[in-house]
């Protein structure tokens, strides 16, 4: 197959993605929100059991959201919306991966056009899909980390709430008035949830499915039991931040004792893909003999199997559960 062939189908293939896409878009659920509220009083009259549940699914969704079946089963199969969710990434995911397949296509036929091998098409088209991933797993771990470092003080100011003769209902929209993000979004949604009148029980499940922290089902079960059984709500509070803090330090002595193992596993990783390149753009010829040659194309297959491995192990190694 000719090169001018093979751009000629992927430039096809490009155009029919984006249009496909942009079709999805624009394409939805044939019931409106309104006729999905009013189904909803419907069943709530009736006296149906799944009533709660579709309240709860339809205010914390936008109005005017109707999901298309892409989006339906992407959500089923790699559960994008709740990524999006928890990275706080407000971009329908029929758009996101638009933009992403797009993209992907304009890398390959780039990289045709440049005069590389062959063979680095779909590889640049694979390295442009998983960047936008890994950026949103990215995100999403440094606003986790961030919502877990300001978990204490939310605490404390939610335990001194209690103690002024606040209700805990106030006290959630008091942190999510003086606190800043992300703890402020998630607390004034699980506020503003209360005020809808979904119960305070479904608002923290809610709260601990964006944000998966041990400490923050620690707080939603004391919360709950103490609703159930009684007790002095704020200095459990008050026990369970200590708590969090001493976890902290624990957390910061290992990862400083840990610190020369992740960054050996980060260079020997990073080091063979590097010399991998610097050969290429040195003497090319040297470095592609390794993919004319059957053995030099087992003992590639061997090198990479055995850096994952290596990979794996060191990971495993210093990820130290506290």
């Amino acid at each position: 197959m000719t090169p001018l062939i093979l751009i000629a189908i992927t430039a096809g293939v490009c155009v029919a993605a984006l249009i496909g896409g942009v079709a999805m878009m624009f394409q939805g659920d044939k019931v409106s929100a309104a006729e999905d509220r009013l189904s909803i009083l419907t069943n709530r009259k009736s006296g149906g059991k799944d009533s709660s549940a579709a309240e709860v699914s339809i205010l914390t969704s936008p109005l005017g959201d109707s999901q298309s079946a892409i989006e339906a089963w992407f959500d089923q199969t790699f559960n994008l919306q709740r990524l999006f969710d928890q990275a706080d990434f407000r971009v329908p995911v029929v758009k996101f991966l638009t933009i992403c397949g797009g993209a992907a296509a304009i890398a390959f036929v780039v990289v045709l056009m440049s005069g590389l091998p062959y063979f680095l098409a779909p590889v640049a088209s694979v390295i442009i899909l998983v960047l936008p991933y890994a950026y949103l797993i990215v995100r999403k771990n440094k606003r986790i980390t961030k919502f877990n470092q300001q978990l204490p003080e939310a605490l404390e100011l939610l335990g001194r709430s209690l103690l002024a003769g606040h209700s805990l209902g106030a006290g959630f929209g008091l942190v999510a008035a003086e606190m800043p993000e992300p703890i402020r979004r998630e607390f004034g949604r699980c506020f503003e949830e209360q005020n809808f009148g979904i119960s305070l029980e479904e608002s923290l499940n809610a709260m601990t499915e964006r944000i998966p922290n041990m400490d923050l089902r620690f707080l939603a079960t004391a919360i709950i039991l103490q609703r159930q059984t009684g007790g002095d709500l704020a200095e459990i509070l008050e026990k369970i931040g200590k708590l969090i803090r001493e976890r902290f330090k624990l957390a910061g002595t290992i990862q400083a004792l840990t610190g020369e193992g992740r960054l050996s596993g980060m260079v020997l990783f990073a080091l063979p893909p590097f010399l991998f390149v610097v050969m290429y753009f040195l003497n090319r010829e040297y470095i592609m003999s390794i993919f004319k040659d059957e053995l030099g194309r087992k003992l590639l297959g061997g090198a990479i199997v055995m850096q994952l491995i290596g990979a794996f192990v060191i990971r495993k190694i210093v990820d130290i559960k506290v």
